[in-house]
């Protein structure tokens, strides 16, 4: 596995997907930072670690961040006749950028779309995190390439949509269990657990909050997540608005703590304009919080079609906060159904490994 941003979520599903396997698997990694320089630079020092390698690989599983043909032309002594799959976490075509980038505002953000693109040419087999992700990614592909001024290509779309697959995320579920709090709540408690950055759209989640607060409309607060430099403001504001709601405030400093809250909370309301799987979702839904989600990205395929009515909005502000307001007055009639653990316990390891190990053992074997 060669994975150039070894932190977060990358870093749990390598060396998750390591613990559970039926196979060997051996993970050539950099620190999960300067995520733009990961995207240019990480193929060669990766390839430097490929060439002290002491076998040969039965096949080479890259993701994203990795600029996939620069890697294979240094090391292609060691890897010409070995199959290689990349899996795509997240992609630099669809996701939303920052305002704020410097890239984004000199138009120098479409090198980072490119290398995923020429990265997914070169691989034998692509597979994305949801199908959320493989439609939205190979949808915008022939517009992404339909900007250049001539040999767009674009019929390369088809080739790799041929040779493209959906390979859920595997995560370590079980854990969860040993921290279990059964506990029920006389006031409801709201969970945040998403990075604090621009793309989990903060600003509406906060505002239906404050909105609440004024009507005198009765919560708790529980908000988990990494904190960056630039986070946004509205984090600080909330800090002091909702201070009397808040049970808990900042980056869990460990993962019994991380565990025991998700457990104690009742709600997540999610207002994310980007999530091409949603692990931390994933995650409080398996502690049975119960979700309430926007009706977007990859969220429908967490939930059975049947419940869909109960835990989806049209993703409007408006919506949502009618929504809560509904659910806290209603708190305590048993009108929320907290059995939602069984929605997503197929994403477990445990049961989602020897999954993986057939799809990729397939491509080993068709090679």
């Amino acid at each position: 596995m060669v994975e150039p941003f070894f932190v977060g979520s990358h870093a749990t599903w390598a060396k998750g997907y390591q613990q559970f396997t039926q196979h060997n698997v051996e993970i050539l990694s950099l620190p999960g930072r300067h995520w733009k320089w990961r995207m240019y630079g990480g193929a060669v020092s990766l390839a430097r670690q490929m060439e002290k390698l002491k076998f040969k690989p039965d096949l080479l599983l890259a993701t994203d961040m990795l600029d996939l043909t620069t890697f294979l032309a240094l090391t292609k002594k060691q890897t010409a006749n070995i199959p290689v799959a990349i899996y795509f976490h997240e992609n630099q075509i669809t996701y939303p950028w920052s305002p704020a980038d410097a890239d984004k505002k000199i138009e120098r953000n479409n090198q980072y779309g490119f290398l995923n693109y020429t990265s997914a040419l070169a691989a034998d087999h692509v597979c994305f995190n949801s199908l959320y992700h493989h439609d939205s990614f190979l949808g915008a592909l022939p517009d992404f390439l339909r900007q250049f001024p001539d040999f767009q290509e674009t019929d390369l779309v088809g080739f790799i949509r041929k040779k493209s697959s959906v390979l859920p995320l595997g995560l370590d579920l079980e854990k969860f269990d040993a921290f279990r709090v059964d506990v029920t709540n006389d006031i409801p408690i709201i969970l945040w657990n998403h990075r604090w950055e621009y793309d989990k759209n903060p600003s509406t989640f906060f505002n239906v909050l404050f909105r609440l607060k004024k009507e005198q409309i009765d919560f708790r607060i529980v908000v988990l997540g990494e904190k960056y430099q630039q986070s946004p403001p509205i984090f600080a504001e909330a800090a002091t608005y909702l201070k009397k709601e808040i049970l808990h405030f900042g980056y869990a400093p460990d993962f019994a703590t991380y565990a025991q809250w998700l457990w104690r909370a009742d709600i997540l309301p999610v207002t994310n304009f980007q999530d091409f799987f949603g692990g931390s979702i994933v995650e409080a839904m398996y502690c049975n919080t119960y979700p309430v989600l926007p009706n977007r990205l990859a969220y429908p395929a967490h939930i059975p079609k049947e419940n869909h009515q109960k835990h989806f909005y049209d993703g409007s502000e408006e919506q949502l906060y009618l929504q809560l307001k509904k659910m806290l007055k209603e708190f305590g009639t048993n009108s929320i159904s907290f059995n939602v653990k069984n929605y997503v316990h197929h994403y477990d390891w445990r049961i989602f490994a020897p999954a993986y190990d057939e799809f990729f053992s397939k491509i080993v074997s068709t090679y």
